[in-house]
């Protein structure tokens, strides 16, 4: 029996005060409704509710996913608005 790898989710949330969260998931649909209807969610956008995704990107290990999120971090707001506004001009 062949274990088949859970690809894992970075994602960009942009939050009602126009901030930006950054995170990782198994589960996106799962993560962004507790992002916005429940104490799952982080602490961060319970009170800049509501968020919507803005950004994402897909990897096949936690290890890759968590790196990126590091990188993703420590870039400052405007290279992070850069990469959500180049990721939205690639897909039109």
């Amino acid at each position: 029996m062949d274990i088949i790898p859970t690809p894992y989710t970075l994602y960009l949330l942009r939050c009602n005060d126009s901030t930006l969260y950054t995170g990782i998931t198994v589960d996106i649909k799962r993560r962004i409704l507790e992002h916005n209807s429940s104490d799952k969610g982080a602490k961060y956008t319970r009170s800049r509710r509501p968020c919507v995704m803005v950004y994402h990107e897909q990897f096949n290990t936690k290890s890759e996913a968590l790196k990126r999120e590091i990188a993703i971090k420590k870039m400052s707001k405007a290279k992070k608005e850069t990469l959500v506004l180049d990721s939205a001009c690639n897909m039109l």
